[in-house]
Parts: structure tokens; C-alpha cells; sequence
């Protein structure tokens, strides 16, 4: 498997790796469903005080901005008070022995903390 991925920019600031849309493009296969995005947010919590949430979502809210990714047009949905919080964030998809899942790579994350989730 390559370890090299190609990432697209968006106005909103937030990157999708082709691993990463690729393995969306196939959940949402396995799930039976092209009316859902994955939508990324920055959710109040954690040690450091915001914490990320991405799953998968119908809903279409007022000041979303939604961006198309990959051969797949997998759909990313950010609302108006993450995306500030997001902008230059990379999703990635790693599958190793040690690990398997989304990582996001965020400049704005200010340092780490134990439960690895977290940002200020």
C-alpha cells in the first residue's frame, strides 16, 4: 500500500486526502445510501476545551459549507462555527498495524493532550 496522498483545497480551508474519500466513498457504499455527507465539527469539549466530531449526516443547516471531493464527489459538510476552526485541516485515512481511521492534521491544534482528540 503507498503511503503517498494527494489532498484538495477548498475555500472552506479543509483538505480530504483521495485515501480518505475513497474509504467515505466506500462506507457510504456499504451503507446504501448517496444522500449522506460527512459532515466534520468542532464540538466543545475534551481536555483542551474543543474536541472533533465527523460523522455522517442528511441535514443541510443554515451557513454549512459543503465541498466535493475525489473521483467519488464524496460530499464534506463543515457549519459556520467550525469552519474557522478547520481552515488548512487535513483528513487522512490510515490503515497500519498500529492503527486504522480518520486523522485529521490541523495547524490551528495548539499542542496535544492525553486523549489525543482535543485542541485549543
Amino acid at each position: 500500500m503507498s503511503t503517498e496522498t494527494t489532498t484538495t483545497t477548498t475555500s472552506a480551508g479543509i483538505a480530504l486526502s483521495d485515501v480518505a474519500a475513497q474509504k467515505v466513498s466506500s462506507l457510504l457504499k456499504q451503507e446504501g445510501r448517496d444522500d449522506l455527507s460527512l459532515r466534520v465539527a468542532v464540538q466543545p469539549g475534551g481536555c483542551s476545551g474543543l474536541r472533533y466530531q465527523l460523522y455522517f449526516d442528511d441535514r443541510a443547516l443554515d451557513g454549512d459549507t459543503i465541498t466535493e471531493f475525489g473521483a467519488e464527489k464524496v460530499k464534506v459538510v463543515t457549519d459556520k462555527m467550525s469552519t474557522p476552526y478547520l481552515m488548512g485541516a487535513t483528513i487522512d485515512f490510515v490503515d497500519t498495524i498500529e492503527k486504522q481511521g480518520f486523522t485529521i492534521d490541523n495547524p490551528n491544534a495548539q499542542g496535544s493532550c492525553a486523549c489525543g482528540d482535543s485542541f485549543n
